[in-house]
């Protein structure tokens, strides 16, 4: 399927991102019929502000090629991770790319690699550590609602991602990550209301050799828990950071030239020059808050002991 590498032509099946323009992208499935509400099955048409498109002329088709649309024409795009989470269906709220990239770059993920996650929510997050991971590695996804379960592993599957991902429904706060998990993990992501409660079993998750945790809490109250429960346990480099995304603006300016010869205000007589610049213009708005990250390193087993008896020693 088009998650799982990159590919020239559209199959029937597979699915497609439709870009209109920056703010309009929509993922199509390329099939010639769908299942409506009422269980009847009718031609496959998406409607856009430019117009519909048949599902069925997508089949074929070169990715990044144009579409003909009834009013216009977009893009065939192939999905990406970044372009899913863009065009999702909203289940629960979901991670976006930046806070993504600082998670899979603090993981410290690359192939091979097995991560605990919990809770899959929409699946944002869960197809970029698929990507990073595959194709030896292995994602094991936990969410305690069983329709969304349900649903992701469905979609993982239609994504042609099924072998590299196990999703299971599980309060993970109260009873784990299950015992065919301990000592398997590289790194643990804990997206709960009380991710302070699934730090114990995040340690038995982790191998021997220890490996990373990291946290996502919208609330500063939800991360100072978290913190006390990780320097109790022993983790080492706790730190905790927000991640604000700024796009700027680029234009062409005409910029006056200022004038340093010229003494006095003769300079105010001559015509003013000016000079044409591309710069960057910062927004008016910033972006308001989306949650803090806390990251943090479980040491090797045999580090742990040696400082346990270190302690005991001193005490």
């Amino acid at each position: 399927m088009s998650f799982d590498g990159y590919k020239s032509l559209i199959n029937e099946g597979d699915t497609v991102i439709l870009y209109l323009t920056i703010s309009q992208i929509y993922h199509v499935k390329a099939q010639k019929s769908v299942i409506n509400k009422k269980g009847v099955e009718v031609e496959n048409v998406f409607q856009t502000p430019y117009g519909a498109l048949k599902g069925a002329d997508l089949i074929g088709a070169v990715y990044g090629s144009k579409v003909q649309l009834s009013k216009g024409w977009g893009y065939a795009l192939q999905p990406t991770p970044e372009l899913w989470t863009l065009t999702l269906p909203h289940r629960t709220q979901i991670i976006y790319t930046p806070d993504i990239s600082m998670i899979l770059l603090q993981l410290e993920l690359c192939p091979g690699k097995v991560v605990v996650e919990s809770g899959t929510g929409s699946g944002s997050l869960s197809h970029a550590i698929i990507r990073a991971v595959k194709p030896h590695g292995h994602l094991y996804t936990f969410d305690f609602h069983e329709v969304r379960c349900t649903i992701a592993r469905e979609e993982f599957e239609d994504h042609g991602l099924g072998k590299y991902v196990t999703v299971a429904q599980r309060d993970v706060c109260a009873n784990g990550f299950g015992d065919d998990i301990n000592e398997k993990a590289d790194a643990v992501f804990l997206d709960l209301p009380h991710p302070w409660l699934a730090i114990p079993h995040a340690i038995r998750a982790l191998k021997p050799s220890g490996g990373r945790v990291a946290s996502f809490s919208p609330c500063i109250e939800q991360v100072q828990k978290t913190c006390l429960e990780l320097n109790k346990l022993g983790f080492q480099e706790i730190e905790t950071m927000e991640i604000l995304q700024t796009q700027y603006n680029v234009q062409k300016k005409q910029i006056p030239i200022l004038d340093l010869k010229t003494p006095g205000n003769n300079s105010e007589k001559k015509e003013k020059e000016f000079k044409s610049c591309v710069t960057a213009i910062a927004p008016a708005q910033q972006a308001g808050h989306t949650g803090y990250l806390t990251f943090a390193t479980l040491s090797p087993i045999w580090a742990r002991q040696n400082n346990n008896s270190v302690k005991e020693e001193i005490n």
